[in-house]
Parts: C-alpha cells; sequence; structure tokens
C-alpha cells in the first residue's frame, strides 16, 4: 500500500531515516586503495622510545608518522593502511597500536614476533594472538638471508619457534610476511608444504630486481611458490628494483608473470613508504605502475591487486 504524501514524516519513515544515518556513520571508509606496506615512526622518542642499541642516528629520518603519511596516501585514493613494525622499535608496538586503535578501519598492523629468543617471554603463537586482538594481523619474518646471523641450523626454519607461528597463523587466519630474498625460498617451499593453511605474504617481489637486473631462476623459483594456495606476494619496492626509476615500467613483465601465476586474488599492491616517497620516487607513481601502465590487467584485476586482496586479508575478518 503507498502512501500518499502530504509533507508530514510517518514513524516509519523517521525509523528509517535514523537507520540509514546509523548505518552511514558505522559505514567503512570510502572504496578506495589499500596499501599494504608502509612503515611509519614518531619524533617522539618520550612516548615511543627506540629499542636498546638504537639511536637517532639510525633513523631513516627525524620521523615519518602517519599524518606525513597520509599527506601521499590520500591524493592517491589510499583509504586504507598496513602499518609495518619498525626494527627500531623493537617488540614494542605501541606506535602503530596507537594508531590502530584510533582508527581501526583505516589501520592494521603487521608486528614482530620473535621466532627464538634467549629472553624470557610469551611463545611466539601466544604473541601473536594477544596482537591480534588489537589489530595487528599479519607477522614479519626475515629470511636467513635478511637478517642477523643467528646459530646455523640445516634448515632455518627448523627452530620449534617458526612451526608455532605457521601453526597460529593457520588457526587464527594470521599472515607471515616474509622479508626474503629468492635463496630463502626452498626453506619457505618446505613449511608451506607443511603448514598448508597458513596465510603466507612474500613482501617486495621477493626482492627480485634487487642487482638492477632480472634473473629467470629466481623469477621461475617465485613463480613455483604458486603451487601453494595459501601465498600471496606484495608487488612494491620499486625504487629498489630493476631500473629503479621512475615509472618502473620494467617491472611490467615481471609484474605480469606473477599475476598468470599466482592469480590477482593473490596478489597486493603496497608502497614500502616512506624509501618510496623520496625524490625522484613518489608514492603516486608507484600506484600508477598498476593503475595507470599494467594495460594487460583488467578493470577488475587492478581493484583486486590494489584494494580488494589486501582489504579481504587485513580487514574482513
Amino acid at each position: 500500500m503507498g502512501v500518499e504524501s502530504t509533507g508530514t514524516i510517518t514513524r516509519r519513515q523517521s525509523v528509517a531515516s535514523m537507520a540509514a544515518l546509523l548505518a552511514q556513520s558505522n559505514a567503512a571508509p570510502a572504496p578506495g586503495i589499500v596499501d599494504a606496506h608502509v612503515h611509519v615512526w614518531s619524533a617522539d622518542t618520550g612516548k615511543y622510545p627506540l629499542a636498546p642499541g638504537f639511536t637517532a642516528k639510525d633513523l631513516w629520518s627525524p620521523s615519518f608518522t602517519a599524518e606525513e603519511l597520509r599527506l601521499h596516501a590520500d591524493a592517491a585514493g589510499v583509504r586504507r593502511i598496513n602499518l609495518v613494525q619498525m626494527t627500531w622499535y623493537g617488540l614494542d608496538h605501541s606506535y602503530i597500536l596507537d594508531l590502530i586503535a584510533t582508527d581501526p578501519r583505516r589501520y592494521c598492523g603487521t608486528g614482530i614476533v620473535p621466532a627464538m629468543s634467549d629472553a624470557a617471554g610469551p611463545s611466539p603463537d601466544q604473541a601473536m594472538v594477544e596482537l591480534s586482538k588489537r589489530g595487528v594481523t599479519a607477522f614479519r619474518v626475515r629470511g636467513k638471508s635478511t637478517r642477523p646471523p643467528l646459530p646455523e641450523m640445516t634448515r632455518w626454519m627448523d627452530h620449534p619457534g617458526y612451526g608455532k607461528m605457521f601453526a597460529a597463523g593457520a588457526k587464527h587466519n594470521l599472515a607471515l610476511s616474509f622479508l626474503m630474498s629468492p635463496s630463502d625460498l626452498p626453506e619457505l617451499d618446505r613449511m608451506c608444504t607443511r603448514f598448508p593453511e597458513t596465510p603466507v605474504i612474500i613482501d617486495h617481489f621477493c626482492l627480485i630486481g634487487r642487482q638492477g637486473w632480472f634473473d629467470e631462476g629466481e623469477v621461475a623459483a617465485l613463480v613455483r611458490m604458486a603451487r601453494h594456495e595459501r601465498v600471496m606476494v606484495k608487488f612494491g619496492g620499486f625504487y629498489a628494483l630493476g631500473g629503479k626509476q621512475p615509472p618502473y615500467l620494467d617491472m611490467l613483465p615481471l609484474i605480469r608473470r606473477l599475476v598468470d601465476a599466482f592469480g590477482p586474488n593473490r596478489c597486493m599492491w603496497e608502497s614500502d613508504a616512506p624509501m618510496q616517497a623520496k625524490p625522484p620516487h613518489t608514492y603516486a607513481a608507484a600506484v600508477a605502475v598498476i593503475r595507470d601502465h599494467a594495460d594487460f590487467l583488467s578493470a577488475s584485476d587492478k581493484h583486486r591487486i590494489l584494494t580488494k586482496t589486501a582489504e579481504d586479508l587485513f580487514f574482513q575478518r
């Protein structure tokens, strides 16, 4: 039955209007790009102290705060951001946790939990679960080639702490995000075979192209990791790979090869700011690689890589 328009608002219309306003106020941020990997830190070392052994001289710059980041991100249409814990904060995640608490619909985090430590503390799996309650949904692991030397083992993830991390990742849908080079892939392949349900992210194209050119053997090794259904790859760090000059068109064949292997639903874009935001590099140029230059990708593929893959993993929980 229709309601004749008389200029008077009915009770039903009023309730519907209030519900619509409430839904709008609780809505997720406007659709936009998700930056799957940035680093931020504060100049306020009183509130956010550096870990033992670090001084202000170790910082890439005095600060790169969330406010500074947003000057780049907002202009590029980025609406959600994964904050990766800085090494010089050690295991104190206070800065990124405070940012996440201010706006958990915009920010999530990638934390640091050591698989092995000489200090007393919670086991790595317990630490992962506790941090996940505060918006940290991934945990960074350094490959053997990218971390300080540790006691030698035949296989660098033989320590039981790594097994606990993979098991917790599978049980709680928490990703392990690897900073590694291709020489580390055989060991990751072994662990992914052992723990097929664990979400795994390989950062920065697995550093392929870091030497200024693309080794076919390294590319093939990364492509083989696509056989593990929960392995994903981040596309970013353009400033340090290949020709290392914007607009980074030399990265497009590698991007195409990886999208063909993994599918766009397992590829995600990252800026790796602030390094990507230092001239001659720009944040906008990193977005443009996928959005403007990868013409072999459909609009749907681009949406997956720039938004949906990271959004589903980090925010839709």
